[in-house]
């Protein structure tokens, strides 16, 4: 018999042992990391001291309606109220999950009723206890309890541990998404505001071009009552008035739609946007100084975001892993039972305990845990590639913004001069008209031209002030 118990004991041990064998996780290498370049232009050296990414978004914006905005906005911003939430989520599922690392205490109360049939064993031996010792049982037996009752899971291959560290990994990353969801509200505010003004600004332009557009149908009216302008003239210089007006329309309906976009920004109803339009043509654009591509790694929220998803993503991976192995539980009662209630206050006759310890592990039908170790391997991965792409896409916004950056500011300037010269054309080619030495055709492509340079002027500054903002928050900056 002791020779059977060795075998049994033998191949019990054989199978708890054949049961941790569990396969190993995917090993990733995070090479676009590794080779970040040095600097964004490869042609010039970036100062790692000054980085505009470190500056805080009160000090990086000056002007005060734009300030208010972006106040109001982070207050009210729905989409921010939607990431808090996630944020509270993911800070109750730490709290889940660190639960598990310690034991359940539960405490109850329970009553019943059994009787057993008298040729069953139960009931026979109730017989023969009433018979030898003459006591009698009752019959049906009742059965009266109260105690308290513990369980726990041991943690010996670290596997709840893992998951609490993965469940704080991701309540991290939600920190980081809601930094990455306000430095995205900032710049989205501060665009939309600078392309009201531009519309401001092009609306007035469209105001002054109708009223040159109207003495410039008066003169043809004149110059035709004294034969030296034809009925054509007239009506050329009709439609381009009729075709400006329109054109303020247009630009009006524009300008509604961008306030109520940055209404809707600022989570609030439509209302007026206050804001001072005069001073927009000769704003200068804040200087912007990038750092070094190393410290995206620390500045910008995404990609914090996303190195904290790929640490969550590998502890579930061992979590998972560790499935594999057996699990130890202990459970524990303490408590009193006894077939009549009068009886649970005799002691110690109506204490009733029990200790319970299970070693259990998985050993055929394997698919479930499979299953579920094969989707977390995935997903490391998963996370791995949107890491990757975060960087990757952070270092390209930013060489791209740089370049158009210098690009704009090119074109700002040659705009300028476009401006300037077609402005002193039109008055000339008016005195021109005046005077019977030039066509109306002259006139009018002059201040069509004009007219669209301005506004295409409008535009780049706008495009100057954009960019900037896009660069600044592509730094990182606008969560601090």
């Amino acid at each position: 018999m002791k020779i059977y118990n060795k075998y049994i004991a033998a191949i019990a041990l054989l199978l708890v042992l054949a049961s941790c064998r569990a396969p190993m996780a995917t090993v990733i290498k995070d090479e676009v990391k590794e080779n970040i370049p040095q600097n964004f232009n490869q042609e010039e050296q970036q100062d790692a001291t000054n980085n505009s990414g470190t500056t805080p978004w009160r000090q990086f914006f000056t002007d005060p309606n734009l300030v208010v905005l972006i106040e109001t906005a982070l207050k009210n911003n729905q989409e921010l109220m939607i990431t808090l939430q996630e944020i509270e989520i993911a800070k109750s599922g730490v709290i889940a999950k660190k639960g598990r690392l310690t034991p359940t205490v539960s405490a109850g109360i329970g009553a019943g009723v059994s009787k057993a049939g008298r040729y069953t064993s139960e009931g026979a031996g109730d017989a023969t206890t009433e018979i030898e010792e003459g006591r009698e049982i009752p019959d049906p037996l009742g059965n009266f309890e109260g105690g308290v009752m513990a369980n726990w899971e041991i943690d010996i291959w670290k596997k709840l541990r893992n998951e609490k560290d993965a469940s704080v990994a991701h309540y991290l990353s939600t920190i980081e998404g809601k930094n990455f969801v306000l430095s995205s509200l900032i710049e989205e505010v501060a665009d939309n505001y600078y392309e009201l003004l531009a519309l401001d600004n092009q609306l007035d332009i469209i105001q002054q071009y109708t009223k040159l557009q109207e003495r410039a149908l008066e003169i043809s009216k004149i110059q035709k009552q004294a034969a030296a302008a034809t009925e054509l003239a007239v009506k050329k210089f009709e439609a381009e008035l009729a075709k400006s007006k329109a054109s303020e329309f247009t630009i009006r309906q524009e300008i509604t739609e961008k306030e109520n976009q940055i209404n809707a920004l600022l989570g609030r109803y439509p209302q007026p946007i206050t804001r001072t339009k005069e001073s927009f043509m000769t704003t200068i654009p804040q200087t912007v100084y990038t750092g070094i591509p190393s410290q995206l790694l620390a500045n910008r929220p995404d990609i914090k975001q996303a190195e904290l998803e790929l640490k969550s993503a590998k502890l579930d991976v061992e979590a998972a892993r560790k499935e594999f192995y057996p699990s130890l539980e202990i459970s524990a009662t303490l408590g009193l039972e006894a077939f009549k209630p009068s009886y649970l206050v005799k002691l110690p006759e109506s204490i009733a305990t029990s200790l319970v310890g299970e070693l259990a592990g998985p050993l055929i039908n394997k698919s479930a845990i499979k299953a579920n170790f094969q989707t977390a391997d995935a997903k490391q991965i998963q996370a791995l590639y949107e890491y990757d792409k975060t960087i990757l896409n952070a270092y390209l916004d930013i060489a791209n913004l740089m370049s158009k950056v210098k690009n704009i500011d090119q074109y700002y300037q040659l705009k300028s001069q476009e401006t300037h010269a077609l402005d002193q054309s039109i008055d000339i080619a008016n005195q021109l008209f005046k005077n019977s030495r030039a066509d109306y055709l002259e006139v009018l492509l002059n201040q069509r031209d004009a007219l669209d340079a301005k506004m295409e002027l409008v535009e780049a500054k706008e495009k100057q002030l954009s960019t900037v903002v896009d660069i600044y928050k592509s730094l990182g900056g606008g969560w601090k």
